[in-house]
């Protein structure tokens, strides 16, 4: 028989705490500490901007004409640069993103591919044109007419690449501001062959042409507190930092052309019919959809093509960038959306390809994105947000963003074509508030927008749509990732130019990540507060992940410097295995400990003498404790005693499970276990992360529960990204099946 001789008020302690003799230590409970930057007057160790927090502004007037017959952008355009930085600036660096496409590119040079056999042409291209090529002798980039002070006389200006350097006369001092102009044109790409992020798609039926028009003008880039201009060039992944301001922008198209903006239209009484201003006015009131321009117009504008050209005038504050899309085959919806402070107006611009699933769901997921966003952070404060469809494409500005999905020609459409429609709207809609809004730097940092941005849209999702197979961004549905080869993964704080799989590593890890801690490890109420004052600090300010990392922390008081560790710092993941579980009651009577026996000694099958074979089930029942009265030397200098009996009357009753848990992926996680009980019912019990952290490799925890377990399981409802279930369970079998409670929208 086993029979341990302990002091009654020490031998569950020393249960709970034993640990292996060899520890495996990797540092991943020590504090971030100089892996962030140091805090300081601009950034603050709580997470929230310093008192001396400063960032520059540019303000835009332009002027662009959409040339239908050749497919071509020219535009003119005035910038207004604050310097509100403590710094002499003697230059001033742009953005000339179309020159991604301008022959010899960075992004054409460096990139890498293979051939194969038995391609197709469409295939060929859209590979080789991915990467950088050339494939249908496209002349791309921006063509500089001029740059001109506020005088009108020429500027020194340098062009690297997708970065343009102007070069200036005098020194821009702190407070200075400084005017200048440029004139610009480029050739549109069409997105079918060459893809892109902007671009226009034609319609052979009708011979008409869908434009979604982006990074179509040189663009101030980001001088900050942080490293100074980010002018990293554009390799085509990294996507944008800009600078907030103010924009009015003139836009002429053909006189039939519908166009749709960042910003409002300034002139809708001149460019729309008298029947679709009045629909127009109407709309911008009610919360009922309400059509500007029905599908029977769009078809009947669609016939013939205006030669004429009118000019759409847009204003827009306190905005970081500027995207617009026009086609005379849009039909346009729209309604009000009532949040606590504010109203704006969700809209849609579609053709008829994308009816009727358009004119169903597409409005009204734009409205639903607001709604969830705002309560999660801080309502939405534009005064309108657009959904355009266009083919294939997901892309965001401010207040409009270009979606895909598009039913069958014959109007039926597929479960899976509605699910990808609407997350894509929810999603792209949703970056209004990451990183138009809360201003990250894309170009560095793309989870900081995608990630945060995709774990929002995963709630709108599960709230909204419960009846959609909406499974993305959940713990579970990152496992298949982060236990796949190391060799194909980067952690999640690496360059997006340099990431291999920027899908799952910056949009579905941090999602995930994101899930889990406000489900499982802070709770929503804690994490919520806490997401909300990163938004709230943030906005229309340029955070970077340590602000995000210390707001989160500073307003929920939960160290989670081994949670930023594991998760966004390296490629380790879940797999926690239940290694081993032993059941222990207390010996009460005689008769207890003759249950019994010591295993007999003889072929050991390459043990060492001693040494127990691991239990499988709990078909042996419990090993029996004896207990002792307390020795007088425990109590040192205490006075008082315990009162052993009735410690051992309280305990007598009590099933005692001594579980060791491995650590086989690397990831530290909370232990969320279910106990199944014989009479039964279940139970389930939270143990924080922080149990590994005197050894990471494995650790034991002592459960001591009113009833017999029939049963455990680690994480059943798969929320912890657990990459392996099959050494959840004991008894050792088959895990039961699990509910993704993510799905079911917890």
């Amino acid at each position: 028989m086993k029979k341990l001789l302990l002091c009654l008020v020490v031998f569950v302690p020393f249960l709970a705490t034993a640990q292996e003799e060899t520890i495996e230590y990797k540092e991943r409970f020590e504090q971030l500490g100089t892996m962030l930057p140091s805090p300081n007057v601009y950034r603050t160790a709580s997470g929230a901007p310093g008192e001396k927090y400063w960032q520059q502004k540019a303000d835009y007037q332009i002027k662009v004409k959409l040339n239908e017959a050749q497919n071509q952008i020219t535009g003119s355009e005035t910038i207004t640069y604050y310097n509100q930085s403590p710094h002499p600036l003697n230059y001033l660096w742009l953005q000339l993103d179309q020159n991604l496409r301008k022959d010899g590119s960075d992004m054409e040079t460096t990139s890498t591919y293979s051939f194969f056999n038995d391609t197709i042409p469409a295939k060929f291209i859209e590979q080789y044109v991915d990467n950088g090529g050339d494939a249908y002798n496209f002349d791309g980039g921006f063509k500089i007419d001029y740059v001109k002070d506020a005088s009108g006389n020429p500027m020194n200006y340098l062009i690297n690449k997708t970065m343009m350097k102007i070069r200036l006369k005098e020194t821009l001092n702190p407070g200075d501001e400084i005017s200048f102009s440029l004139a610009w044109s480029y050739n549109i790409n069409d997105r079918m062959k060459g893809g892109g992020r902007s671009g226009f798609e034609y319609f052979e039926e009708d011979g008409n042409s869908l434009y979604t028009i982006a990074q179509f003008y040189p663009r101030m880039a980001v001088y900050n507190d942080v490293e100074g201009w980010q002018n990293k060039q554009f390799l085509g992944a990294g996507e944008f930092a800009l600078t907030f301001g103010d924009f009015d922008v003139e836009i002429s198209v053909p006189d039939d052309f519908i166009v749709g903006a960042t910003g409002m239209v300034q002139n809708a009484k001149e460019v729309l019919t008298k029947d679709q201003y009045n629909r127009y006015e109407k709309a911008l009131k009610s919360t009922e959809q309400t059509f500007i321009v029905t599908e029977e117009e769009a078809i009947e504008n669609e016939k013939e093509k205006s030669t004429k050209y009118e000019t759409w005038k847009f204003s827009a504050e306190n905005v970081r960038d500027f995207g617009f899309a026009a086609s005379r085959k849009f039909i346009w919806d729209g309604m009000m959306v009532e949040l606590e402070s504010s109203k704006p107006f969700a809209q849609s611009f579609y053709p008829k390809e994308g009816n009727p699933l358009w004119e169903e769901e597409s409005t009204k997921a734009v409205k639903n994105t607001l709604v969830l966003y705002s309560e999660r952070t801080f309502d939405y404060p534009y005064p309108q947000a657009t959904s355009v469809h266009a083919a294939s494409i997901g892309m965001e500005y401010p207040m409009i963003c270009f979606n895909f999905g598009r039913p069958n020609p014959d109007g039926t459409y597929s479960t899976r074509t509605q699910l990808g429609m609407t997350y894509v709207i929810v999603h792209e809609v949703g970056h209004n508030f990451f990183p138009m809004i809360v201003n990250s730097d894309e170009r560095q940092w793309a989870w900081m927008d995608e990630g945060l941005n995709s774990f929002l849209e995963s709630n709108v999702m599960w709230e909204y749509y419960p009846d959609l197979p909406y499974t993305d961004n959940s713990p579970q549905a990152i496992t298949g990732y982060m236990k796949s080869s190391k060799d194909k993964q980067r952690p999640i704080m690496t360059n997006p130019e340099q990431v291999l799989r920027l899908g799952p590593n910056a949009y579905t890890k941090p999602a995930a990540a994101l899930n889990l801690l406000r489900n499982t490890i802070l709770g929503p109420e804690l994490f919520d507060e806490s997401f909300k004052a990163y938004a709230q600090r943030w906005k229309f300010k340029h955070p970077t992940p340590a602000d995000f990392f210390r707001t989160m922390e500073d307003a929920s008081a939960v160290d989670l410097d081994w949670f930023w560790r594991g998760w966004f710092y390296t490629t380790d993941h879940v797999d926690v295995a239940v290694d081993e579980v032993k059941y222990f009651r207390i010996a009460t009577k005689a008769e207890d400990m003759e249950k019994k026996t010591k295993a007999p000694k003889g072929d050991l099958g390459g043990k060492k003498e001693g040494e127990e074979e691991k239990k499988t089930d709990f078909s042996d029942g419990p090993e029996y404790l004896t207990v002792q009265e307390t020795p007088s030397f425990w109590y040192g200098e205490y006075r008082s005693k315990m009162d052993d009996k009735a410690i051992e009357e309280y305990y007598k009753d009590k099933h005692f499970y001594e579980v060791t848990f491995k650590n086989e992926g690397g990831l530290v996680s909370p232990l969320l276990m279910k106990f199944n009980y014989t009479d039964g019912t279940s139970e389930t019990k939270m143990i924080p992360a922080e149990i590994w952290r005197k050894n990471e490799g494995k650790t034991r925890k002592v459960f001591i529960l009113d009833k017999e377990v029939e049963s455990l399981v680690f994480d059943p409802e798969n929320e912890l990204a657990d990459t392996e279930t099959s050494n959840n369970v004991f008894p050792k079998a088959e895990p039961e099946t699990k509910v993704d409670k993510f799905k079911e929208g917890k």
